[in-house]
């Protein structure tokens, strides 16, 4: 009887087949997988704020401070200092805006809480101030 040699070969045809299946899939459904790009506001060129805003300025420690015009120094305040005065401006003028300055550092729900309060108080005009060309950097 004749012995048998042992082929040393790698038969290569069925994983050829398995990467062209792989390959066909890949590109049905490549087109369909849609990115996830998520568009973000930008600030472009600053415009100087009103003369007549009222700043509030928000440290990155959560401290308030307010600002008659933007001009004037802050004057440091308590929470409740700060509603009173923002009830205040808004007797005498109805329609007086306002312009937070928040520190880059502090947590965005603090702004977000002083935005809240802002409303409930009744202020209507109301902006976020900030600096040109750092755009998060």
């Amino acid at each position: 009887m004749r012995q048998r040699r042992l082929m040393n070969q790698i038969n290569v045809v069925p994983y050829i087949d398995v990467m062209l299946v792989l390959l066909v899939i890949f590109m049905v459904t490549a087109p369909m997988i849609q990115p996830g790009n998520i568009d973000v506001p930008s600030a472009g060129a600053l415009s100087t704020p009103p003369a007549e805003a009222m700043v509030i300025e928000v440290k990155a420690d959560g401290s308030m401070a307010l600002r008659q015009t933007s001009n004037a120094s802050p004057r440091p305040v308590t929470h409740l200092e700060f509603q009173r005065a923002l009830r205040d401006a808004l007797a005498a003028n109805p329609e007086q805006p306002f312009l937070v300055a928040a520190s880059k550092e502090l947590q965005y729900q603090k702004v977000i809480d002083v935005l809240e309060a802002a409303r409930e108080i009744g202020v209507r005009k109301i902006s976020l101030q900030t600096e040109a060309g750092s755009r998060g950097r």
